[in-house]
Protein backbone atom coordinates (compact mmCIF):
# COMPACT_ATOMS: atom_id res chain seq x y z
CA UNK A 1 0.00 0.00 0.00
CA UNK A 2 3.24 2.29 0.73
CA UNK A 3 4.06 2.53 -2.92
CA UNK A 4 0.61 3.01 -4.29
CA UNK A 5 -0.51 6.66 -5.31
CA UNK A 6 -3.80 5.98 -4.67
CA UNK A 7 -4.46 2.77 -2.51
CA UNK A 8 -7.78 3.58 -2.17
CA UNK A 9 -10.27 4.95 -4.75
CA UNK A 10 -13.37 5.42 -3.15
CA UNK A 11 -11.33 7.64 -0.41
CA UNK A 12 -9.60 9.21 -3.35
CA UNK A 13 -13.03 10.04 -4.37
CA UNK A 14 -14.78 10.84 -1.37
CA UNK A 15 -11.97 13.34 -0.50
CA UNK A 16 -11.59 14.67 -4.39
CA UNK A 17 -15.63 15.39 -4.10
CA UNK A 18 -15.26 16.83 -0.84
CA UNK A 19 -12.53 19.10 -1.70
CA UNK A 20 -14.01 20.93 -5.20
CA UNK A 21 -17.09 21.12 -3.55
CA UNK A 22 -16.05 23.04 -0.46
CA UNK A 23 -13.21 25.26 -3.08
CA UNK A 24 -16.20 26.19 -5.21
CA UNK A 25 -18.47 27.10 -2.32
CA UNK A 26 -15.73 29.40 -0.78
CA UNK A 27 -14.86 30.66 -4.47
CA UNK A 28 -18.41 31.37 -4.60
CA UNK A 29 -18.70 33.58 -1.76
CA UNK A 30 -15.58 35.15 -2.26
CA UNK A 31 -16.29 36.93 -5.29
CA UNK A 32 -20.06 37.30 -4.39
CA UNK A 33 -18.70 39.42 -1.84
CA UNK A 34 -15.87 40.98 -3.46
CA UNK A 35 -17.72 41.93 -6.65
CA UNK A 36 -20.67 43.63 -4.23
CA UNK A 37 -17.66 46.15 -3.25
CA UNK A 38 -16.21 46.37 -5.97
CA UNK A 39 -19.59 47.26 -8.13
CA UNK A 40 -20.23 50.07 -4.80
CA UNK A 41 -17.09 51.68 -5.86
CA UNK A 42 -17.51 51.66 -9.59
CA UNK A 43 -21.18 52.57 -10.25
CA UNK A 44 -20.91 55.80 -9.48
CA UNK A 45 -18.23 56.75 -11.87
CA UNK A 46 -20.54 54.60 -14.59
CA UNK A 47 -23.41 56.14 -13.98
CA UNK A 48 -22.25 59.57 -13.80
CA UNK A 49 -21.98 59.41 -17.38
CA UNK A 50 -24.67 60.44 -19.45
CA UNK A 51 -26.10 57.62 -21.55
CA UNK A 52 -25.25 54.75 -19.17
CA UNK A 53 -27.88 52.93 -17.07
CA UNK A 54 -28.03 49.84 -14.81
CA UNK A 55 -27.54 47.77 -18.07
CA UNK A 56 -23.95 49.25 -18.33
CA UNK A 57 -23.28 47.89 -14.51
CA UNK A 58 -23.91 44.02 -15.72
CA UNK A 59 -22.03 44.73 -18.50
CA UNK A 60 -18.78 45.99 -16.09
CA UNK A 61 -19.91 42.95 -13.49
CA UNK A 62 -19.62 40.44 -16.50
CA UNK A 63 -15.94 42.27 -17.19
CA UNK A 64 -14.58 42.11 -13.43
CA UNK A 65 -16.00 38.72 -12.34
CA UNK A 66 -13.40 36.73 -13.76
CA UNK A 67 -10.79 38.90 -12.92
CA UNK A 68 -11.97 38.30 -9.47
CA UNK A 69 -12.40 34.80 -9.93
CA UNK A 70 -8.99 34.24 -11.75
CA UNK A 71 -7.35 36.46 -9.02
CA UNK A 72 -8.88 34.29 -5.99
CA UNK A 73 -9.02 31.15 -7.11
CA UNK A 74 -5.49 29.68 -6.17
CA UNK A 75 -6.70 30.93 -2.32
CA UNK A 76 -10.61 29.64 -2.55
CA UNK A 77 -8.30 25.71 -3.07
CA UNK A 78 -6.00 26.96 -0.04
CA UNK A 79 -9.18 27.79 2.26
CA UNK A 80 -11.33 24.41 0.67
CA UNK A 81 -8.00 22.46 1.64
CA UNK A 82 -7.93 23.82 4.93
CA UNK A 83 -11.81 23.26 5.26
CA UNK A 84 -11.63 19.80 3.91
CA UNK A 85 -8.83 18.56 6.13
CA UNK A 86 -10.26 20.58 9.42
CA UNK A 87 -13.31 18.73 8.67
CA UNK A 88 -11.50 15.14 8.41
CA UNK A 89 -9.24 15.49 11.06
CA UNK A 90 -12.18 16.37 13.67
CA UNK A 91 -14.41 13.60 12.84
CA UNK A 92 -10.80 10.87 13.18
CA UNK A 93 -11.09 10.25 9.59
CA UNK A 94 -7.53 11.25 8.79
CA UNK A 95 -6.83 9.01 12.09
CA UNK A 96 -8.70 6.12 10.25
CA UNK A 97 -6.07 6.22 6.93
CA UNK A 98 -3.04 6.68 8.77
CA UNK A 99 -4.46 3.41 10.80
CA UNK A 100 -5.03 2.12 7.96
CA UNK A 101 -1.59 2.38 6.64
CA UNK A 102 -1.59 5.80 4.46
CA UNK A 103 1.16 7.85 4.53
CA UNK A 104 0.63 11.68 5.07
CA UNK A 105 1.46 12.02 0.42
CA UNK A 106 -1.02 9.33 -0.11
CA UNK A 107 -3.93 10.93 2.55
CA UNK A 108 -3.21 14.47 0.24
CA UNK A 109 -2.68 12.65 -3.08
CA UNK A 110 -6.32 13.04 -3.85
CA UNK A 111 -6.82 16.49 -3.03
CA UNK A 112 -3.81 17.10 -4.93
CA UNK A 113 -4.87 15.56 -8.65
CA UNK A 114 -8.24 17.86 -7.88
CA UNK A 115 -5.71 20.72 -8.20
CA UNK A 116 -4.34 19.78 -10.71
CA UNK A 117 -7.49 19.67 -12.82
CA UNK A 118 -8.75 22.60 -11.27
CA UNK A 119 -5.04 24.54 -12.55
CA UNK A 120 -5.74 23.16 -15.80
CA UNK A 121 -9.60 25.03 -16.19
CA UNK A 122 -7.74 27.75 -14.70
CA UNK A 123 -5.47 28.27 -17.51
CA UNK A 124 -7.86 27.81 -19.64
CA UNK A 125 -10.11 30.32 -18.00
CA UNK A 126 -7.36 32.82 -17.94
CA UNK A 127 -6.57 32.29 -21.33
CA UNK A 128 -9.95 32.79 -23.37
CA UNK A 129 -12.28 34.39 -20.97
CA UNK A 130 -10.01 36.97 -18.63
CA UNK A 131 -7.18 38.03 -21.06
CA UNK A 132 -9.77 39.32 -23.27
CA UNK A 133 -12.24 40.80 -20.75
CA UNK A 134 -9.58 42.53 -19.33
CA UNK A 135 -8.69 44.34 -22.30
CA UNK A 136 -11.76 45.62 -23.01
CA UNK A 137 -12.50 46.89 -19.31
CA UNK A 138 -9.02 48.63 -19.55
CA UNK A 139 -10.24 50.21 -22.59
CA UNK A 140 -13.55 51.27 -20.94
CA UNK A 141 -11.95 52.62 -18.04
CA UNK A 142 -9.72 54.87 -19.86
CA UNK A 143 -12.61 56.39 -21.61
CA UNK A 144 -14.25 56.84 -17.88
CA UNK A 145 -16.32 54.16 -19.12
CA UNK A 146 -17.83 56.45 -21.82
CA UNK A 147 -18.84 55.24 -25.33
CA UNK A 148 -15.68 53.83 -26.79
CA UNK A 149 -14.69 55.43 -30.45
CA UNK A 150 -14.07 52.19 -32.83
CA UNK A 151 -10.59 51.80 -33.27
CA UNK A 152 -9.10 52.71 -36.38
CA UNK A 153 -5.46 50.36 -35.31
CA UNK A 154 -3.59 53.81 -35.52
CA UNK A 155 -0.55 53.88 -33.82
CA UNK A 156 1.83 56.81 -33.03
CA UNK A 157 5.68 57.53 -32.01
CA UNK A 158 6.96 53.73 -32.67
CA UNK A 159 10.67 53.02 -32.80
CA UNK A 160 11.71 49.37 -34.86
CA UNK A 161 15.17 48.73 -34.86
CA UNK A 162 17.26 46.51 -37.42
CA UNK A 163 20.62 45.62 -36.80
CA UNK A 164 23.03 49.16 -36.10
CA UNK A 165 19.94 51.32 -37.71
CA UNK A 166 16.72 52.83 -35.96
CA UNK A 167 13.77 53.72 -37.91
CA UNK A 168 11.23 56.29 -36.33
CA UNK A 169 8.08 56.48 -37.24
CA UNK A 170 5.48 58.82 -36.17
CA UNK A 171 1.97 57.74 -36.98
CA UNK A 172 1.22 53.69 -38.28
CA UNK A 173 -2.42 53.02 -39.58
CA UNK A 174 -3.78 49.92 -41.62
CA UNK A 175 -2.99 46.46 -41.14
CA UNK A 176 -1.21 43.42 -42.76
CA UNK A 177 0.08 44.40 -46.54
CA UNK A 178 -1.89 47.95 -46.47
CA UNK A 179 -0.24 49.23 -43.43
CA UNK A 180 1.10 52.69 -44.11
CA UNK A 181 3.77 54.60 -42.38
CA UNK A 182 3.99 58.39 -41.51
CA UNK A 183 6.34 60.59 -40.67
CA UNK A 184 9.39 58.04 -41.52
CA UNK A 185 12.94 58.51 -39.96
CA UNK A 186 15.82 56.45 -40.72
CA UNK A 187 18.48 56.74 -38.51
CA UNK A 188 21.88 54.97 -40.17
CA UNK A 189 24.41 54.27 -37.93
CA UNK A 190 27.73 52.55 -38.35
CA UNK A 191 30.18 51.86 -35.27
CA UNK A 192 31.30 55.55 -35.15
CA UNK A 193 28.27 56.81 -34.36
CA UNK A 194 25.65 58.94 -36.71
CA UNK A 195 25.96 58.40 -40.42
CA UNK A 196 23.12 59.52 -42.19
CA UNK A 197 19.17 60.78 -41.29
CA UNK A 198 16.78 59.99 -44.15
CA UNK A 199 13.07 61.41 -44.15
CA UNK A 200 10.30 60.77 -45.87
CA UNK A 201 6.37 61.99 -45.51
CA UNK A 202 5.35 58.31 -45.79
CA UNK A 203 5.89 54.94 -46.90
CA UNK A 204 4.13 51.83 -48.08
CA UNK A 205 5.08 47.76 -47.71
CA UNK A 206 5.62 46.44 -51.18
CA UNK A 207 6.37 42.96 -49.40
CA UNK A 208 10.20 43.36 -48.98
CA UNK A 209 10.53 46.46 -47.74
CA UNK A 210 9.11 49.95 -47.28
CA UNK A 211 9.17 52.33 -50.06
CA UNK A 212 9.50 56.24 -49.14
CA UNK A 213 8.45 58.70 -51.87
CA UNK A 214 10.26 61.77 -52.29
CA UNK A 215 12.86 61.07 -49.50
CA UNK A 216 15.41 63.60 -47.76
CA UNK A 217 18.98 61.99 -47.50
CA UNK A 218 21.65 64.43 -45.25
CA UNK A 219 24.65 63.17 -44.57
CA UNK A 220 26.32 63.97 -41.11
CA UNK A 221 29.48 64.19 -41.80
CA UNK A 222 30.02 65.91 -45.08
CA UNK A 223 26.92 68.21 -43.76
CA UNK A 224 24.94 67.72 -46.85
CA UNK A 225 21.32 67.09 -48.12
CA UNK A 226 19.99 65.54 -51.12
CA UNK A 227 16.63 64.46 -52.30
CA UNK A 228 16.14 60.75 -53.18
CA UNK A 229 12.77 60.11 -55.66
CA UNK A 230 11.83 56.28 -54.37
CA UNK A 231 14.20 54.64 -51.96
CA UNK A 232 13.33 51.26 -50.09
CA UNK A 233 14.46 50.68 -46.26
CA UNK A 234 13.91 47.80 -43.42
CA UNK A 235 13.99 44.56 -45.90
CA UNK A 236 12.75 42.06 -43.57
CA UNK A 237 10.95 44.35 -41.33
CA UNK A 238 7.07 42.85 -41.23
CA UNK A 239 4.04 45.07 -41.02
CA UNK A 240 3.46 43.45 -37.23
CA UNK A 241 6.53 45.16 -35.77
CA UNK A 242 5.52 48.68 -36.49
CA UNK A 243 2.13 47.41 -34.50
CA UNK A 244 3.49 46.69 -30.93
CA UNK A 245 3.40 50.39 -29.52
CA UNK A 246 2.49 49.12 -26.01
CA UNK A 247 1.54 45.81 -25.18
CA UNK A 248 -0.66 45.11 -22.32
CA UNK A 249 0.51 41.20 -20.94
CA UNK A 250 -2.47 40.84 -18.90
CA UNK A 251 -5.11 42.07 -22.00
CA UNK A 252 -3.10 39.10 -23.91
CA UNK A 253 -3.73 34.87 -24.33
CA UNK A 254 -0.18 32.64 -23.80
CA UNK A 255 0.05 32.27 -27.30
CA UNK A 256 -0.81 36.11 -28.26
CA UNK A 257 1.88 37.71 -26.06
CA UNK A 258 4.11 35.09 -26.92
CA UNK A 259 4.03 35.88 -30.55
CA UNK A 260 4.20 40.03 -29.32
CA UNK A 261 7.51 38.93 -27.13
CA UNK A 262 8.89 37.73 -30.12
CA UNK A 263 8.26 40.64 -32.39
CA UNK A 264 9.44 42.95 -29.54
CA UNK A 265 12.69 41.16 -29.59
CA UNK A 266 13.13 41.81 -33.31
CA UNK A 267 12.63 45.39 -32.89
CA UNK A 268 15.29 45.25 -30.25
CA UNK A 269 13.03 46.33 -27.19
CA UNK A 270 13.15 45.22 -23.81
CA UNK A 271 10.71 42.56 -22.97
CA UNK A 272 12.08 41.19 -19.26
CA UNK A 273 8.62 42.12 -17.98
CA UNK A 274 6.13 40.94 -20.55
CA UNK A 275 8.31 38.03 -20.29
CA UNK A 276 7.71 37.07 -16.42
CA UNK A 277 4.06 37.91 -17.33
CA UNK A 278 3.79 35.68 -19.67
CA UNK A 279 5.42 32.68 -17.48
CA UNK A 280 3.02 33.58 -14.61
CA UNK A 281 0.33 32.88 -17.01
CA UNK A 282 1.28 28.96 -16.22
CA UNK A 283 2.79 29.76 -12.87
CA UNK A 284 -0.39 31.17 -11.46
CA UNK A 285 -2.93 28.88 -12.46
CA UNK A 286 -0.37 25.86 -11.25
CA UNK A 287 0.08 27.31 -7.55
CA UNK A 288 -3.49 25.81 -7.05
CA UNK A 289 -1.20 22.33 -6.88
CA UNK A 290 0.70 23.94 -4.24
CA UNK A 291 -2.01 24.88 -1.84
CA UNK A 292 -2.78 20.97 -0.75
CA UNK A 293 0.69 21.12 0.94
CA UNK A 294 0.64 24.77 2.26
CA UNK A 295 -2.67 23.69 4.11
CA UNK A 296 -1.61 19.67 5.06
CA UNK A 297 -0.88 21.01 8.29
CA UNK A 298 -4.31 20.91 8.98
CA UNK A 299 -4.76 17.50 8.42
CA UNK A 300 -2.29 16.23 11.15
CA UNK A 301 -2.38 16.37 14.52
CA UNK A 302 -4.94 15.24 16.90
CA UNK A 303 -8.23 17.24 16.88
CA UNK A 304 -9.00 16.57 20.65
CA UNK A 305 -5.71 18.56 21.54
CA UNK A 306 -6.56 21.73 20.95
CA UNK A 307 -4.02 22.06 18.11
CA UNK A 308 -6.50 22.17 15.16
CA UNK A 309 -7.22 25.71 15.07
CA UNK A 310 -3.36 26.90 15.37
CA UNK A 311 -2.87 24.38 12.52
CA UNK A 312 -5.38 25.86 10.36
CA UNK A 313 -4.27 29.30 11.17
CA UNK A 314 -0.78 28.21 10.05
CA UNK A 315 -1.82 26.77 6.72
CA UNK A 316 -3.24 29.99 6.14
CA UNK A 317 -0.22 31.91 7.07
CA UNK A 318 1.62 29.80 4.15
CA UNK A 319 -0.76 30.36 1.77
CA UNK A 320 -0.85 34.03 2.24
CA UNK A 321 3.26 34.67 2.54
CA UNK A 322 3.33 32.70 -0.97
CA UNK A 323 0.93 34.98 -2.14
CA UNK A 324 3.44 37.97 -1.10
CA UNK A 325 6.30 36.55 -2.25
CA UNK A 326 4.76 35.77 -5.61
CA UNK A 327 3.47 38.99 -5.69
CA UNK A 328 6.69 40.66 -4.47
CA UNK A 329 8.61 38.59 -7.32
CA UNK A 330 6.78 39.38 -10.35
CA UNK A 331 6.47 43.27 -9.42
CA UNK A 332 10.41 43.09 -9.27
CA UNK A 333 10.60 41.01 -12.34
CA UNK A 334 8.69 43.70 -14.08
CA UNK A 335 11.10 45.86 -13.26
CA UNK A 336 14.05 44.37 -14.42
CA UNK A 337 15.37 43.88 -10.68
CA UNK A 338 14.88 39.98 -11.13
CA UNK A 339 15.40 37.75 -14.14
CA UNK A 340 11.64 36.75 -15.80
CA UNK A 341 11.81 32.87 -14.67
CA UNK A 342 13.00 33.65 -11.69
CA UNK A 343 9.83 36.20 -11.10
CA UNK A 344 7.78 33.93 -12.27
CA UNK A 345 8.42 30.25 -10.43
CA UNK A 346 11.08 31.17 -7.74
CA UNK A 347 8.22 31.94 -5.18
CA UNK A 348 6.22 28.36 -6.50
CA UNK A 349 9.20 26.16 -5.92
CA UNK A 350 10.73 27.94 -2.89
CA UNK A 351 6.68 27.22 -1.07
CA UNK A 352 6.65 23.60 -1.79
CA UNK A 353 10.22 22.70 -0.45
CA UNK A 354 8.64 24.76 2.89
CA UNK A 355 5.10 22.88 2.54
CA UNK A 356 7.41 19.61 1.86
CA UNK A 357 9.44 20.53 4.58
CA UNK A 358 6.84 20.85 7.23
CA UNK A 359 4.85 17.98 6.33
CA UNK A 360 8.04 15.52 6.88
CA UNK A 361 9.27 17.26 10.17
CA UNK A 362 5.59 17.09 11.37
CA UNK A 363 3.93 14.05 10.13
CA UNK A 364 6.30 12.03 8.23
Amino acid sequence: MQLQFFPSKPTALYMGKMFIIRTIAVLAMLVVVLQALDILGESGKILAVDGNSESDLWVYIGLRAPEIIARFLPFSVLLGTIITLATLNQNSEIVAMKAAGLSAHQILAPLVLASAFIALISFLFNDNIVAPGSAKLKIWQDAEYSIIPPDDGAQTNIWVKEGNDIIRVESVSGTGDTTKLEGVTLYIRQASGLRTIIKSDEAEYNGDGWLLRNADSFNVLAASSEGISDLIIGRGITPSRFQLSKVDGNGLSFSQLDAAIKDLKLSGRRTSDLEAILWHKISGPLSAILMPLLGAVAAFGLARSGALFFRAVLGMALGFAYFVADNFALAMGNLGAYPPLIAAWAPLFLFFLIGETVLVKTEE
